[in-house]
């Protein structure tokens, strides 16, 4: 699917990254992606592929887990970013949420949602015209808004998460397994949420995915990795008519829907090594 506000322009780039652990174990082995302003793109691949590590490398958050950036450049409207401080990088637009939730426990909905826009420093004003805007996509948050957040269920919790990162109004919001521990059908309001808030309020995205089916069909660009190295990429709707990615993401082949054990037991063609 393509958006009419989406343009061609790289206002994300990752060229060439290696990321290396403990200074010993390799994780990323020549990473590269385009993010378009104004796009959904797609992280996808199994899990232990690199996908998270992919958005902390972007989002400057490695250093917290002995990690690093050791090869190749990561650039944010053309400019390297990969050695600033995370809050400079949330300062420039950029913004992760972080996979498995992360509310703050024993605030409530609307304290969390709070704390998105604490580096902002806007008046009283401003801030209630964002947490309507925040609860005009999530109306469950604003029935909610008074409940402690460890008290919500996995859904509400993946709402406020996304909710606080909105809160500081960035341009680019770095979304890790949103669909994690949810029902399908949550799964398909929050990536439907994902879908009007890039198209209506013109937020890019780059969500990291292991649901495949799902996030190719919210998606307009993919980009699917395998131990550390991005074996293929192309518009999703490509990719979601691939024979390979059928077959070994989806679970389809030419004869038909194939078990977990065939896919899992694949033997990798020979380009996607090269």
């Amino acid at each position: 699917m393509l958006d009419a506000g989406k343009t061609d322009e790289a206002l994300l780039e990752v060229n060439n990254i290696e990321v290396i652990y403990n200074h010993v174990i390799l994780v990323l082995k020549g990473v590269s992606l385009n993010v378009p302003k104004g796009g959904i793109t797609a992280l996808l691949g199994g899990n232990g592929a690199g996908k998270t590590t992919t958005l902390k490398a972007i989002s400057n958050l490695l250093k917290s887990e002995r990690g690093e950036v050791t090869k190749g450049s990561i650039r944010y409207r053309g400019e390297r970013v990969q050695d600033l401080l995370p809050s400079d990088l949330v300062r420039m637009g950029v913004v992760q949420v972080m996979e498995g939730r992360h509310c703050f426990e024993h605030l409530t909905i609307e304290e969390n949602l709070l704390t998105g826009a604490y580096t902002r420093g806007i008046g009283r004003a401003e801030l209630d015209a964002d947490l309507e805007m925040v609860y005009d996509y999530f109306p469950r948050l604003k029935e909610r808004r008074r409940s402690q957040a460890g008290y919500t269920s996995g859904g509400e919790q993946q709402m406020c998460a996304i909710g606080r990162a909105l809160m500081a109004r960035p341009e680019t919001i770095l979304l890790d397994e949103p669909s994690m521990g949810l029902a399908p059908q949550l799964v398909e309001q929050i990536f439907e949420i994902v879908k009007s808030l890039n198209e209506n309020e013109g937020y890019t995205f780059l969500l990291a995915e292991q649901n495949t089916n799902v996030a190719l069909r919210f998606a307009h660009h993919g980009y699917i990795l395998e131990s550390g190295r991005v074996v293929m990429d192309g518009p999703a709707d490509a990719l979601r008519e691939n024979p390979d990615v059928k077959e070994f993401y989806l679970g389809v082949s030419d004869e038909g829907r194939k078990s977990f054990r065939d896919v899992r037991s694949y033997r990798r063609r020979k380009r996607w090594l090269s």
